[in-house]
């Protein structure tokens, strides 16, 4: 069976291998990959940044935004043969924490959780794979290839979730959303702002479609600077992790305005700022700022439904590229017009 695996924190070391077929004790599910999605996390990985082997391994399998078919399914269960599935990334810790215990992996607080394809786990960048049916969704077989999507509109549902739950701290009639950042994940909080019906505004520093227009034709306006926004968002959802426009962003923000941090940044640059001043307008217009990573169970079905409802031509444009597993190395490249680029698996997919 093969797989893309890695040797973590020791760079180019990244292949295509043979690997043993999933063992049994990893889950009762047994899956075939249709599709794994390629992200930022992923480069930083093959890149030697981060990652840890599971327990007694020498090798790290990648990949975890996956889309995979049922091929064996426990009798009487939940799933059946040719479901169309995700299954999900974060697993509770061994302890557990009071989180993890329920089912809030996401929110783990020790620290010990573990992270299929990141963390002591073995990722879905290979040709088959077992989960436990606990740790995997049915997706509608309608939305074919893009339910490779999912996992990333789980990080945004997660995020649309906790900026909702904040907001109901006081009476709540938010109009206007601002997404920074046009890659998928900023594309798809914006579909759930548009869902939500909301005025949504997409900031991105890339001119060239597809981004402009797949912002325009989802009913949102495309911006390349914040001097363009004419009135200030009730809501933010950050989706870049560039030190400097989070900052930028938080003094252009409406009073009692919610702003969630969910791009992740590399660290490295220092900002300059004014901590008193940001104090003071933190405290005074009563805003708040916070961050969210990752999801559970409950996110993962949100963001099924949240698919399920969007225009399937939309989605089917932020795929921008299909690469077959023995090209997999050209999915890692950066080419203009890039949004989403994915590794296939040889299965037939409209």
């Amino acid at each position: 069976m093969r797989a893309i695996a890695i040797v973590p924190k020791q760079p180019q070391t990244a292949a295509l291998i043979d690997v043993a077929p999933p063992d049994p004790a990893d889950g009762s599910l047994l899956i075939e990959a249709i599709a794994v999605g390629i992200c930022g996390t992923d480069r930083e990985l093959i890149a030697g940044d981060y990652g840890e082997v599971p327990p007694g391994e020498s090798r790290l399998i990648i990949g975890h935004e996956s889309l995979g078919r049922v091929a064996e399914a426990p009798p009487n269960g939940e799933f059946w043969s040719g479901d169309l599935v995700v299954p999900f990334v974060r697993r509770p810790d061994p302890e557990p924490c009071t989180n993890c215990a329920i089912g809030e992996w996401d929110m783990c607080r020790n620290g010990l959780y573990t992270e299929c394809g990141i963390k002591q786990r073995h990722g879905f960048l290979r040709e088959r794979f077992r989960v436990p049916p606990q740790f995997a969704v049915r997706v509608d077989p309608a939305l074919g290839i893009t339910a490779v999507l999912l996992e990333p509109a789980s990080i945004v549902a997660k995020a649309w979730e906790h900026i909702e739950r904040i907001g109901h701290r006081a009476l709540w009639q938010p109009r206007s959303v601002l997404v920074t950042g046009a890659g998928p994940v900023g594309l798809l909080a914006a579909l759930l702002g548009i869902q939500r019906g909301l005025e949504v505004h997409v900031l991105d520093i890339v001119k060239a479609r597809p981004k402009p227009q797949l912002v325009h034709d989802l009913g949102a306006t495309y911006h390349n600077s914040l001097d363009e926004l004419k009135q200030p968002p009730d809501i933010v959802v950050e989706c870049t992790g560039v030190g400097q426009l989070v900052f930028d962003v938080m003094r252009r923000t409406a009073a009692c305005s919610i702003m969630c941090l969910a791009g992740i940044s590399s660290g490295g640059r220092m900002v300059p700022i004014d901590a008193g001043l940001l104090n003071r307008s933190l405290v005074l217009e009563n805003d708040v700022v916070f961050g969210s990573v990752n999801a559970n169970a409950r996110h993962y079905e949100a963001a099924a439904a949240a698919l399920a409802r969007a225009d399937r031509a939309w989605l089917n444009r932020l795929i921008t590229r299909r690469v077959p597993l023995e090209k997999w190395t050209e999915a890692l490249d950066r080419r203009e017009g890039d949004v989403k680029t994915i590794v296939e698996f040889g299965h037939t997919f409209p």
